[in-house]
């Protein structure tokens, strides 16, 4: 199964909600939508779906032409951040209620209802209503009626944003085993970088209603093609600044590097440099050598790493170290950059190294 945009643009009045748009989305793993709030994806999605027409272009499934097919028609399947369910119907109605209106018999809805829920480990509350429910097992419900329905395509939208922390865990992780081999497209949007690289499959990076980069998930996040994607695909926010190269050495404020490689063939002038802040750390190694003072602003811990938010010239940084560090907020402290993980951009934003 195949979902393919061609050019594909939304607009409510004057307003360009989606920018031209071309995407190849296929069955056998999870497609990620990745963008912050107001990026996009959801535009999107309904117009994948049908729930929004087209500006203009073209949405075709499995090489058919749908972009005036209705929702119904396309045998899609949509499951929202929000439990939607039926109050009044138990949990088993709640899930065979696309199947009833398909017309399916009796015994086929029944083996349907039962499979989804086993998968969804709902069998014991079948009989319940949504209201005796906890959220975690309402959006169960809501995932087993997508699945039940076996529709051509399945499209998630931030499903698992209102769970609390150890639920979304918990679903995150049973997610691609519970759609796999199922044939259906899958499409996931999500505003948390760490949740598309747990999810894996392809990511489309989008900004400003455009998809900024799509392809491997793994590859996307390990080689941005532009500073928008570098800055999409990084949680804590990357570390950007300006520098001016000069020879084969950058210099950035009182900090100075060597250049290796593609940097140091670029022509001299000026540059934008970002690096991620688990390549910022508090102290000196092997390949962390360049020294940066800041001063700190915020420290928090999480886990076994220790963050720091710090000022750098005009910017403000971040450092992303494991352990626990001796941060002191309001005073100055010395970072260390690894070099060999900067990446290097044009005014344009395009990647030159």
């Amino acid at each position: 199964m195949i979902i393919e945009l061609r050019q594909v643009t939304k607009r409510v009045g004057a307003i360009t909600h989606i920018k031209e748009t071309s995407l190849k989305l296929q069955s056998g793993h999870f497609n990620v939508l990745l963008g912050e709030t107001g990026a996009g994806k959801t535009s999107l999605i309904k117009l994948m779906a049908g729930l929004d027409p087209c500006a203009s272009g073209s949405i075709l499934m499995d090489g058919e032409d749908v972009t005036n097919v209705s929702p119904q028609r396309r045998n899609i399947s949509l499951v929202h951040q929000f439990f939607v369910n039926y109050p009044h119907m138990s949990v088993f109605e709640n899930i065979a209620s696309p199947l009833r209106v398909a017309g399916m018999t009796k015994s086929e809805i029944d083996d349907r209802v039962t499979e989804a829920a086993r998968l969804l480990q709902l069998a014991p509350m079948l009989s319940r209503r949504p209201q005796e429910l906890s959220g975690g097992q309402q959006q169960r419900t809501a995932l087993a009626r997508a699945i039940a329905k076996e529709s051509r395509a399945v499209f998630l939208d931030e499903p698992l944003a209102n769970l609390d922390y150890k639920l979304r865990e918990e679903l995150r992780d049973q997610l691609p085993a519970i759609l796999a081999g199922r044939g259906a497209v899958v499409v996931y949007a999500t505003s948390e970088p760490e949740e598309a690289l747990l999810l894996g499959g392809n990511t489309a990076l989008m900004h400003d209603g455009a998809v900024a980069q799509f392809g491997a998930t793994a590859q996307v996040y390990r080689n941005p093609e532009n500073l928008t994607a570098a800055k999409a695909f990084s949680d804590p926010p990357i570390n950007v600044a300006e520098i001016e190269k000069r020879g084969k050495v950058a210099h950035m404020g009182d900090a100075t590097w060597d250049l290796t490689m593609d940097a140091a063939g670029l022509l001299d002038g000026r540059y934008t440099v970002a690096i991620r802040p688990s390549n910022v750390l508090p102290h000196r190694t092997e390949k962390a050598t360049v020294s940066l003072t800041g001063t700190v602003q915020v420290t928090e811990l999480s886990g076994s790493e220790s963050s720091a938010r710090f000022v750098l010239g005009d910017t403000s940084w971040v450092s992303l170290a494991h352990g626990v560090h001796p941060y002191e907020v309001g005073e100055p402290h010395e970072f260390f950059m690894d070099p060999s993980r900067c990446r290097y951009f044009a005014a344009d934003g395009s990647l030159v190294a």
